[in-house]
């Protein structure tokens, strides 16, 4: 993974003079489009009426993770097997074939949270309460939004003449972070779908000299959540932490395979298209900032931050079985401008 990023950092695309705004991926953009459009010709009247919407209109721009009793779109729930396929497909062409299976995994969680929670269940828990809603008219000419959301997960893209051009927010989340429960679903004890994006920044933060400590150790308590959840636009405060410059060769290869695993969730194309921006504008502006606790179980919180890009993870939560600190929430922000909408 560090020689891979490593060898990808190597090779930097043309940029305006401008500067690196919006990526544009064309062969994942043209196959959502087509993987979009077989999923609309499936719909009835009715279905489309919940699950198209206007482009421009503010729904588009809401966003959240947290369980809820209405959401936007149509439910997976309330497909034909089908469209159900459809649906996935859509999913597919929007993400990696890794990316593709922490959103599968993630939504199966909700069968053991369901059995976990029984009879003090206070949300419904459902594998299939996840939500497609498509804005615009995807078309090879056209510019069109795609929003998959549900408990734990939202995920949001737009495509601008056949090109992936905004791919977040990027939510993933777990609960519980690691299975130790046993359970009769068939979740396998110890199954852990973001695993890289905790131990990795475990790794990172306890290899820190006490020096390294003072700068990049920023609160000893984490904070409870990671911050502008639901709002269109990230978080634009200066970057916290250690930066890259003050790290050592091997903290720094831990460091940019942290971010390669988030930004690898999304089509080869754009995640490369990512770990560019970040040589583009420079690796000593990437920030490392850590709160809470460095042992697993106790509530901890990191960020890591650069000029085209914003990390936040937070587990501080108990998973629903009690045990504590077992809870993931995590996110990538474009610091460029979330929904293909510039940061002003």
């Amino acid at each position: 993974m560090r020689r891979s990023i490593i060898t990808i950092l190597g090779s930097l695309f043309l940029l305006s003079s401008v500067g690196l705004t919006y990526f544009a991926a064309s062969g994942p953009g043209e196959t959502m489009t087509d993987a979009a459009n077989a999923l609309i010709d499936t719909l009835d009247a009715d279905q489309k009426k919940i699950a198209l919407m206007e482009y421009s209109t503010p729904e588009r721009l809401g966003w959240h993770f947290i369980p809820k009793a209405e959401r936007k779109g149509l439910q997976i729930k309330h497909m034909n097997k089908m469209q159900q396929e459809k649906a996935h497909q859509v999913l597919k062409a929007a993400l990696s074939e890794m990316g593709y299976s922490k959103t599968t995994q993630i939504m199966g969680l909700e069968k053991l949270l369901f059995e976990i929670e029984g009879d003090k269940r206070r949300w419904a828990r459902d594998h299939e309460r996840y939500y497609v809603t498509i804005f615009g008219t995807p078309s090879k000419d056209s510019k069109w939004g795609l929003s998959f959301e549900g408990h734990h997960l939202s995920l949001n893209f737009v495509v601008e003449n056949n090109k992936m051009i905004s791919t977040t927010p990027q939510f993933f989340a777990t609960n519980p972070a690691v299975v130790k429960t046993e359970n009769q679903v068939g979740v396998k004890i110890g199954t852990r779908v973001l695993a890289k994006e905790e131990t990795l920044a475990f790794d990172l933060v306890n290899s820190f000299s006490e020096e390294q400590k003072e700068v990049g150790i920023i609160a000893k308590e984490a904070l409870t959540e990671i911050r502008e959840a639901g709002s269109p636009q990230p978080p634009t405060t200066a970057p916290e932490g250690i930066p890259y410059s003050k790290l050592t060769t091997d903290q720094r290869g831990i460091l940019l395979t942290l971010i390669e695993e988030y930004a690898n969730a999304m089509p080869s194309q754009v995640a490369k298209q990512r770990i560019d921006a970040l040589q583009y504008h420079g690796l000593n502006k990437i920030h490392f900032a850590w709160a809470g606790s460095t042992k697993p179980g106790i509530g901890h919180y990191y960020r890591v931050q650069g000029p085209s890009f914003l990390i936040e993870f937070v587990n501080t939560q108990p998973d629903a079985a009690g045990n504590p600190a077992n809870h993931i929430h995590s996110v990538w922000r474009d610091m460029q401008g979330d929904f293909a909408i510039p940061i002003e």
